[in-house]
């Protein structure tokens, strides 16, 4: 008895030590495909923070333009830009990593629903930041440098500037994430479309109010990031309502009977020392 717990402790650790290796792995990769982009574009730093400043430029008074109040900021902050843009150009090869090493421990079901998802979410997360700077960037630009008083010239720092436009870009990356929220919701049961639709009201207050907290404090980008948020929610709910439709009838059909025998055998095998969720795999 001695020997096969030995044996089954030691297959568990070597097991934990190949899981460790692979996450390295894994790692090693995340963080070459950033640095193979870093060397790529580090070349053009000032050029893309030029591409970057361009919405802020064009809205300065004429003759105005940006300032480096820091002594090393025309080589850091380009920099720093340029290791950003690395980071958020390797989001589909992060996101493969990740998926890589989680994948052999999903069910079947969860490998068809997680692979769509993580592509939509990607989407979303660039849409939204082209948003940003399409749309949100040159009119609260405009605003902020038109209501200047009379006597004040608008010279803003390039260090400042990344950090504001940084903001700008996550908030509404994160933003525009809404929809797979709630078909994430609406999948796994935590609520129904229905449910969802009642409570409309709550959600649109509370998109101006993540507007009001992620946005600078003025009434044109709080508003440009809550609208598309209340949008982006409104095709969530379409979209779980067309293609969840059976996963919902089920839902619904199942909380009317009560758990069933299955259901019930399931618990009971969960409940079992020794009993894990890999065990039962191969019934997919």
């Amino acid at each position: 008895m001695t020997e096969l717990n030995r044996d089954h402790e030691l297959g568990e650790e070597q097991s934990f030590v190949s899981h460790l290796l692979e996450l390295r792995d894994r790692l090693l990769k995340m963080v070459l495909a950033i640095g193979l982009l870093f060397i790529c574009l580090f070349p053009f730093s000032e050029h893309i923070y030029s591409w970057l400043a361009q919405p802020l430029v064009d809205a300065l008074p004429a003759g105005a333009t940006m300032i480096a109040t820091d002594v090393a900021s025309p080589f850091l902050i380009p920099f720093k830009l340029v290791l950003m843009l690395s980071v958020f150009l390797a989001v589909p090869v992060l996101l493969y990593q990740l998926w890589a090493f989680v994948a052999p421990g999903l069910y079947k079901h969860e490998k068809r629903l997680v692979l769509p998802l993580v592509v939509s979410s990607t989407l979303l997360f660039y849409l939204g930041c082209m948003f940003a700077y399409y749309v949100v960037f040159p009119l609260i630009f405009a605003f902020f440098t038109g209501i200047a008083p009379s006597g004040v010239e608008v010279a803003t720092d390039i260090a400042k500037y990344l950090d504001f436009v940084i903001l700008i870009f996550f908030a509404f990356g994160v933003a525009f994430e809404v929809p797979v929220a709630t078909f994430l919701l609406v999948a796994v049961g935590v609520t129904t479309p229905d449910e969802l639709v009642k409570k409309r009201p709550y959600i649109i207050v509370g998109a101006f109010v993540i507007g009001m907290v992620l946005t600078p404090p003025d009434i044109i980008s709080q508003t440009l990031l809550a609208v598309p948020m209340w949008i982006l929610f409104e095709i969530g709910v379409l979209l779980s309502r067309r293609f969840l439709a059976n996963k919902i009838k089920e839902n619904e059909e199942t909380t009317m009977r009560g758990p069933t025998p299955t259901s019930l055998l399931g618990k009971a095998k969960n409940s079992v020392p020794g009993f894990t969720r890999a065990d039962d795999k191969n019934t997919d």
